[in-house]
């Protein structure tokens, strides 16, 4: 043994793993986070207290959880998958039955102080779960159709309940988020061809579906197609977020009005500017190059867990990973193409940005879960 490996053999296990958390990952998460503080600031204008300082007490324990979740060992997670997926069943079923209710939809347990969204605790438990399985099938079973169908009726239990909700944008991300771990685990091409095709021939049946008996998404829902594809058609009604968004995105220019500055934002056009639509203002104030810069932040995040992914030779905690990386990219990709016009809007929050405390103490979860899977993988 060398005087270096016995230094650190005699280090105690406790500072072995602390020194051994994925550092990167949690500088980057920090520097999206003050981002956010900043922006929550700008648009409380100039009001600390409004949003911001919430925001970042919320930052401080969700920083401390995150840390402390990767000191537990990473069997502990595969471990509970089973459970936590089934609690989180039986919380979507809840919701369903005595859930609260508020700007029409049904989403929410009142649990007293805390206002639980089950939705968004079965994001990660949805990855746990589907990497537990494929952690556990041989890798000679994993086309088989017989085992591709167990986690297909695993993922569309989860997404059948929340769009009753009705959550369009959460179900979406059940969706694909369960399709990054099957895909990630190697599950035949022809599998993800066959649910594109399906894909498509659902959109035409939905769109088929309006003004009839069956019609399959509620009148709102269509509005929101209707203003995706043409926000002029109503610019004073369904048309009016996504309008005042593009002249926000496209007012910032290159390099931005300043900070605290913009018409959009100083003058209260912009809809939901401290949650949903926090991007656009981003760009008013600080262009091109501010909003590129948060994006080269978030791609930063997903470029380390993908590594730390792929040199994790447990494979569960590989698909983890992954699982929770792909779910990641997913919340900051469609935020981004919901406000730029791309995609239609599904009320999906910018990550570690947008004005929220459930979804910020569930992401830090999550990435404890990476770091336990980064601290604790077979050297």
């Amino acid at each position: 043994m060398s005087y270096l490996d016995y230094k650190v053999a005699e280090t105690p296990r406790g500072i072995r793993k602390f020194l051994s958390l994925n550092w990167p990952l949690v500088f980057l998460l920090a520097a999206v986070a003050s981002t956010g503080f900043l922006m929550l600031y700008s648009v409380a204008g100039g009001d600390i207290d409004t949003w911001a300082r919430p925001q970042m007490e919320r930052f401080a324990v969700g920083m401390v959880l995150m840390i402390a979740l990767g000191f537990v060992p990473i069997w502990f997670w595969r471990g509970i998958s089973v459970f936590a997926y089934v609690i989180c069943v039986l919380l979507l079923l809840a919701v369903d039955l005595i859930g609260h209710e508020g700007m029409g939809a049904q989403r929410w347990l009142d649990l007293g102080p805390v206002m639980l969204q089950p939705s968004e605790l079965m994001k990660v438990a949805l990855v746990l779960m589907l990497a537990a399985y494929y952690g556990w099938l041989d890798i000679s079973k994993i086309s088989h159709p017989v085992w591709v169908l167990i986690p297909v009726l695993l993922i569309l239990l989860p997404t059948a309940l929340v769009l009753q909700q009705p959550d369009l944008g959460t179900s979406l991300l059940l969706l694909m988020g369960g399709g990054i771990v099957m895909f990630a685990a190697g599950v035949s091409l022809w599998y993800f061809g066959a649910v594109i095709a399906a894909g498509v021939g659902l959109v035409w049946t939905v769109l088929e579906s309006r003004g009839t008996p069956w019609q399959l998404l509620h009148d709102y829902q269509f509005r929101r197609i209707d203003t995706f594809l043409d926000p002029s058609t109503d610019p004073l009604g369904a048309g009016y977020n996504i309008t005042q968004a593009q002249i926000a995105l496209g007012s910032g220019g290159w390099s931005g009005r300043g900070f605290m500055e913009g018409t959009q934002s100083r003058g209260d056009f912009l809809p939901e500017k401290h949650t949903d639509f926090i991007f656009t203002s981003l760009a008013e104030q600080f262009g091109f190059v501010g909003a590129s810069s948060l994006l080269v932040l978030y791609a930063l995040i997903i470029g380390f867990c993908m590594y730390s992914a792929l040199t994790n030779r447990d494979r569960f905690a590989s698909l983890l990973t992954i699982g929770i990386a792909g779910t990641f990219f997913l919340f900051f990709s469609i935020n981004m193409g919901m406000v730029m016009g791309l995609l239609p809007v599904v009320g999906v929050p910018l990550p570690l940005v947008s004005y929220g405390g459930t979804a910020m103490m569930i992401l830090f979860m999550a990435f404890g879960m990476v770091q336990s899977a980064h601290v604790h993988r077979p050297r």
